[in-house]
């Protein structure tokens, strides 16, 4: 069976799908997380291939507790962009959540090397908490 394109379907540009972006993301800045899901839910149909949709809406599962949800739309996330450090970042508390330790801290002592101080520095914090 073939995907359905529903943005075709529906006739959206990208405009519209900029519009569903910013509103999900204006829920979720606010943390009205639940409001912030239904939307990043809708784009990653729209807009498979778009690895923001995938990594917010994979951070958002995450945020809630949903650890497989979270490894499963991280996973995709990586797909698309797999250097992203706050996604690899994501799947790691995610793979810690779902206590597959041993992967998530492989993850950790390479982003522990990061250029960004910030990745760097929460990978550390992350080994220390769990290792």
């Amino acid at each position: 069976m073939a995907k359905v394109n529903w943005r075709d379907i529906l006739g959206w540009t990208n405009d519209q799908l900029e519009e569903l972006r910013f509103s999900g993301f204006s829920f979720l800045r606010e943390g009205h997380y639940q409001k912030a899901l239904i939307f990043f839910e809708a784009l990653i149909i729209l807009d498979p291939v778009n690895a923001y949709d995938a990594q917010t809406l994979g951070a958002l599962y995450l945020q809630m507790g949903e650890n497989a949800k979270a490894l499963s739309t991280l996973n995709h996330a990586l797909e698309l962009d797999p250097t992203h450090e706050p996604t690899l970042l994501n799947k790691a508390k995610a793979l810690l959540g779902a206590h597959q330790n041993r992967e998530a801290l492989d993850i950790v002592a390479r982003l522990e090397k990061s250029g960004d101080p910030a990745i760097a520095g929460d990978a550390a914090a992350l080994r220390t908490a769990y290792a």
